[in-house]
C-alpha cells in the first residue's frame, strides 16, 4: 500500500481509523470538505465535494488505493442522502475508474440488512433489506462497486460496519461493534488481499452476540483482536418494540406503523402444515 486516499478523513469513523492505517502506507491523501485535525508528516489534505465528479476526479490523480468513508451517517432527509451517499458515491468510483484506481474499500453499514430479526443469523449473501433512507444508500453503494468490478475490474471490500463508535454504549452496540484497530485489519485487507472482486464483509469484533455469519471475512484473514464487552459504557436507555425486534435498532422505527411483520416467507419452513 503506497498512495492511499481516504474519503470523509474529518469524521467520526476516519478520525478514529487514520493513526491505524497511516503507519501502513505511504501516504495518505485526506479528502473532506472540511480539513481533519493534526494531519501527520505522511498525511495531506485534499479538499473536494464528491458530488462534484470534476473534483472527485482531481482528489484522485496519483493515487492507488481509496478507503471510502464520505457520506452522511444517517438520518432520512432524502435529498441531502442523495447528494452525499448517492452521488458522492458513484462519483467516487467513477473517479476511480478514470484515475485507474485499483482498489476500494467501501464503508457500507449494518443498516443495509437492519430490517432481519435480531434472533435470525445472517451472512453477506443474504438479500439485502435496509432499514432507512440511509441504508438503503448503503445497498447502492455495494451495488455500485459491484458494478465497477463487473466493468472496469476494480475490486471492492464492502464493509457493512456495525456500530463504529469509541465504545459500545448499549446492549445492541455491543452485539455489533467495532473497534478503530479492528476496522483497521479488514481496512488493509481490502486494500491487499489478491482474493477480493466485489465482496461484502461484516464489520464486528469479537462479539459473543452472533447476529451475523462473518466467516467470508475469517477466510480473508480477519482475526479481531478487541471483545466490546470489555470497552462497554451503557448509557442509554430501553428500546421501542420495534427497535428491539430488528437488527437495525431505531433506523427502523421511520416512518413504521409499528405493526411487526414477517416478510418473505419467514418462519413458513418452521411449520409447513400452515402452507397451502
Amino acid at each position: 500500500m503506497r498512495r492511499i486516499a481516504m474519503t470523509g478523513a474529518a469524521g467520526r469513523v476516519g478520525t478514529l481509523l487514520r493513526p491505524f492505517l497511516r503507519q501502513h502506507v505511504e501516504h495518505l491523501s485526506l479528502i473532506d470538505v472540511h480539513e481533519p485535525a493534526d494531519v501527520a508528516e505522511n498525511e495531506s489534505f485534499i479538499g473536494a465535494d464528491l458530488s462534484k465528479l470534476d473534483e472527485a476526479t482531481a482528489a484522485l490523480a496519483g493515487i492507488d488505493g481509496v478507503v471510502h468513508l464520505a457520506g452522511l451517517a444517517g438520518g432520512v432527509d432524502m435529498n441531502a442522502i442523495l447528494q452525499a451517499n448517492v452521488l458522492g458515491t458513484y462519483n467516487l468510483y467513477e473517479a476511480a475508474r478514470i484515475n485507474r484506481v485499483a482498489r476500494v474499500v467501501y464503508a457500507s453499514s449494518n443498516h443495509a440488512t437492519g430490517f432481519y430479526p435480531r434472533g435470525q443469523i445472517i451472512s453477506p449473501l443474504d438479500p439485502m433489506r435496509p432499514d432507512s433512507p440511509y441504508g438503503l444508500s448503503k445497498c447502492w453503494g455495494e451495488l455500485v462497486a459491484g458494478l465497477y468490478y463487473d466493468t472496469s475490474g476494480i475490486r471492492s471490500l464492502s464493509i457493512r460496519i456495525g456500530n463504529a463508535g469509541t465504545y459500545p454504549n448499549s446492549e445492541r452496540s455491543i452485539a455489533i461493534w467495532i473497534s478503530a484497530r479492528d476496522l483497521a485489519q479488514l481496512v488493509r485487507i481490502g486494500l491487499t488481499h489478491p482474493s477480493i472482486g466485489a465482496t461484502v464483509v461484516y464489520g464486528v469484533s469479537d462479539t459473543d452476540e452472533k447476529w451475523w455469519d462473518n466467516d467470508l471475512a475469517a477466510r480473508l484473514g480477519y482475526q479481531p483482536q478487541d471483545r466490546p464487552r470489555d470497552h462497554a459504557h451503557i448509557e442509554d436507555g430501553a428500546e421501542s418494540a420495534v427497535a428491539r425486534a430488528f437488527q437495525g435498532g431505531g433506523f427502523c422505527e421511520f416512518n413504521h406503523d409499528g405493526t411487526i411483520r414477517i416478510r418473505d416467507g419467514e418462519g413458513l419452513a418452521k411449520n409447513p402444515e400452515t402452507v397451502s
